[in-house]
């Protein structure tokens, strides 16, 4: 942090502001930048570069999560005032759940320069999400559970049907499976599974992430398939992806990790949008960045037939682009002795193009598959029998009984 601490500061009005600005101005390792006129000129103000600490009233219009990555994006370090009549702790929790670590309140605020001053580190007390701002602190009873992202390139290899057979297959096990859809061009998993209800669990969610209220209220997000097996529906219209801000898709998958696996369904493109790092709406393909960027495992799915593995082989670069570390299980989809090729041949094709966890082969069953898209299904339920076998298989591999955890 260099010799003088340069600050931006948004009261909205608060009276806390004149005592403040007073305090900073005080110290000569402070210099006040900018007096905002509200969050969106904050956020603008952020993205010069030059400023590295803002001071933000926890109350102020429009501070939320997004916000709060925009800053930090941008390395300058938010600390909340909190209003009259807020503990601190009760101040520290609201903050907590949108990202904001360091919280002073406006009748303290000769700890302001201090708090401005300070390296934001490990000991700074961080209250638990979900807890009531004056109740006991949420305890963890389980292990988290793993992100599974399964994802793959465009003219429809199978991605929605992957997704939805593994989350099922996990499910099968016993284990708590939250299946979310991701997918920013419009999801299919509702219409799928036969879930008819028009409210969107992805946009709910991500209102609820905003508001810094999604792990208190996960489960109204959800929509129960079975006992072991809930959806977290998608986007009921494609030109809605507006409306999940930067880092909703990333928080809502921490947060449904906590409850179980996860298996996300995803969009085609990892195109990043040069454009969205200068305002507050993100890039179309930021949902599925931000679910491979949180995945715990990747699955890459592609079609048998020569364009497929065409595009397979493209996708597998793309990934190893992204994230050229990362070992990806690559599912091969529609596989069928017509083709005039064996699973070996295939293998030989796509080794080289990314680091490869395990290759798996799908048959073409439309028999199975139909029955299952008309009677809003999974494929387990509606009978054994190559395809759903073949999907059991690729669930051992990713997610195996032994490691599984959930509640």
């Amino acid at each position: 942090m260099p010799d003088r601490v340069v600050v931006l500061i948004v009261a909205s009005g608060a009276a806390w502001e004149p005592p403040a600005l007073e305090r900073l101005g005080d110290d000569p390792g402070i210099v006040v930048l900018k007096r905002c006129v509200d969050v969106d000129d904050l956020l603008a103000a952020a993205t010069a570069g030059q400023a590295d600490v803002a001071v933000v009233g926890l109350e102020a219009p429009g501070l939320d999560r997004s916000a709060v990555d925009h800053l930090r994006k941008h390395g300058v370090r938010p600390i909340a005032i909190a209003p009259g009549g807020v503990t601190l702790d009760g101040g520290r929790l609201r903050a907590s759940r949108i990202g904001i670590q360091l919280v002073v309140t406006d009748d303290d605020l000769a700890a302001l320069p201090d708090a401005v001053t300070a390296a934001e580190t490990a000991t700074v007390v961080r209250m638990p999400r979900g807890a009531p701002p004056d109740g006991p602190p949420v305890v963890a009873t389980a292990s988290p559970g793993r992100v599974v992202t399964v994802w793959g390139p465009a003219g429809a290899p199978g991605r929605t049907t992957v997704a939805v057979g593994l989350a099922a297959a996990i499910a099968r096990r016993r284990r708590r499976t939250i299946l979310v859809d991701a997918d920013p061009y419009g999801g299919a998993v509702a219409q799928q599974l036969g879930v008819l209800d028009e409210v969107s669990g992805l946009l709910s969610a991500a209102r609820l992430a905003t508001a810094g209220q999604l792990a208190e209220r996960f489960g109204s997000v959800q929509r129960g398939i079975d006992g072991h097996l809930s959806v977290v529906t998608g986007l009921p219209r494609a030109d809605r992806w507006v409306e999940v801000r930067s880092g909703s898709v990333e928080h809502l998958l921490e947060v449904a990790r906590e409850h179980g696996e996860v298996v996300v369904d995803t969009g085609f493109s990892l195109e990043d949008d040069p454009g969205s790092e200068f305002g507050s709406r993100p890039g179309r393909n930021q949902m599925t960045l931000g679910a491979l960027d949180v995945a715990d495992q990747v699955v890459v799915v592609g079609g048998a037939d020569p364009v497929g593995l065409s595009r397979l082989a493209r996708a597998l670069v793309e990934v190893r682009e992204l994230d050229g570390s990362r070992a990806v299980h690559v599912v091969v989809n529609r596989m069928r002795t017509t083709l005039g090729w064996s699973e070996r041949d295939i293998a030989e094709m796509v080794t080289g193009f990314a680091r490869i966890a395990g290759l798996y082969f799908l048959p073409e069953d439309q028999v199975t598959t139909d029955r299952a898209l008309v009677a809003g299904r999974t494929l387990a339920e509606v009978g054994d029998s190559p395809l759903t076998r073949a999907v059991s298989r690729l669930a051992d591999a990713i997610a195996p009984v032994e490691s599984v955890t959930g509640s």
